[in-house]
């Protein structure tokens, strides 16, 4: 079993702490870590199952299925949170989440990877298709922002209406581009095969326990929604006794415990030098989360009653997620990464922790 199996095997001790330090009511901050800590087990556990269903059940609907609970994570943690009215924290998080896959997550595989390989390449033509994607969900997540900065007087109502119209053309554009890509123009997402890939595909010959697996998936996700419910439960308390922005917290501090698998997953593709999968998870997670998980959350918050749960983003973390989109897509748009390129993407998302650490 690899190392770091095990670790996230024994990461799941955390779950039963996490549960015995609420019932135990122990300080709001030390609830907080281990329920974080115990999230980063669980996302693994389902991103594992999902993976082996999909194999079993074929590229369409695998490719569906991986779709759906790609961010599974972030789309719980963010749901309990929206039913107690963190509505700000949701929408830093969000933002949080596309900011550190783009640059944190692709940031350690292109360094990892170039640092082992001198270049490494990736299918150009995709990497235009995602960053053509990202502008267009950035320019969704502009326009209400810019609309309420230059017309004051706007009614908020209509501020909400434009998100549920933009929310429905955002998921409309989501299940074409998932047609795109299993169907019409799949050779274009299939990765090149190489000795790294035929080696790894030698060694996963373990016939799929369908059942097992669904079973895995279907615990796995109830355990992480009361795990969830305990992260924030914790969450206003902990953030006010270390003297922390909620913006802080959802854009830095909850990513790195929802991202973790994620992050780990880059990496590894980098250094078996089959950077088109670092690429594809990293910008394929991210225009997840603004193609589907976002406007999922938006109609959700109509749902819960929770209107000002809308497209219209904390200024700041517009800009920087701007920032991240517009840093990551020229240095993809060639198909090449060096390591360089990994130091100025991890040097852009330490700038941006820095500011949101800072900004009151």
């Amino acid at each position: 079993m690899p190392l770091m199996q095990k670790v996230l095997l024994g990461m799941l001790v955390f779950i039963p702490i996490a549960f015995i330090a609420k019932f135990l009511d122990a300080p709001p901050l030390i609830i907080f870590i281990f329920s974080g800590l115990a999230i980063v087990p669980l996302a693994a556990l389902i991103a594992n199952s999902t993976e082996a269903i999909a194999e079993v059940i074929g590229p369409t609907l695998g490719g569906l299925l991986n779709a759906t609970f790609g961010n599974a994570t972030e789309m719980i943690i963010s749901i309990v949170a929206l039913r107690q009215g963190l509505v700000d924290v949701v929408k830093a998080s969000l933002s949080g989440s596309i900011i550190a896959n783009l640059l944190l997550a692709l940031g350690l595989a292109t360094l990892l990877g170039g640092l082992r390989f001198r270049e490494q390449n990736f299918q150009p033509a995709v990497a235009r298709i995602n960053s053509s994607s990202l502008t267009l969900a950035v320019i969704v997540m502009m326009t209400p922002t810019a609309i309420k900065y230059t017309a004051p007087s706007v009614n908020l109502q209509a501020l909400d209406q434009f998100s549920y119209a933009a929310a429905v053309l955002l998921l409309l554009f989501y299940g074409l581009m998932l047609l795109f890509s299993m169907k019409t123009h799949r050779h274009l997402f299939m990765m090149e095969d190489n000795e790294a890939a035929v080696v790894e595909s030698e060694e996963e010959t373990v016939d799929v326990n369908l059942k097992l697996q669904i079973g895995i998936l279907l615990v796995g996700t109830i355990v992480l929604v009361f795990v969830s419910e305990v992260l924030v439960d914790s969450l206003q308390e902990s953030i006010t006794s270390v003297g922390l922005s909620q913006v802080f917290t959802g854009v830095i501090l909850i990513p790195l415990f929802s991202g973790f698998v994620e992050f780990i997953t880059c990496i590894k593709f980098a250094l078996n030098n089959r950077m088109e999968g670092a690429v594809a998870v990293a910008i394929g997670s991210s225009l997840q989360i603004i193609l589907f998980v976002a406007p999922v959350l938006v109609l959700a918050g109509w749902f819960l009653g929770q209107p000002e749960m809308n497209l219209s983003f904390n200024p700041f973390e517009l800009v920087c997620v701007i920032a991240a989109v517009m840093i990551t897509n020229s240095i993809s748009n060639d198909g090449r990464s060096n390591w360089l390129e990994g130091v100025l993407l991890l040097i852009t998302y330490a700038v941006l922790a820095i500011a949101f650490f800072v900004h009151p």
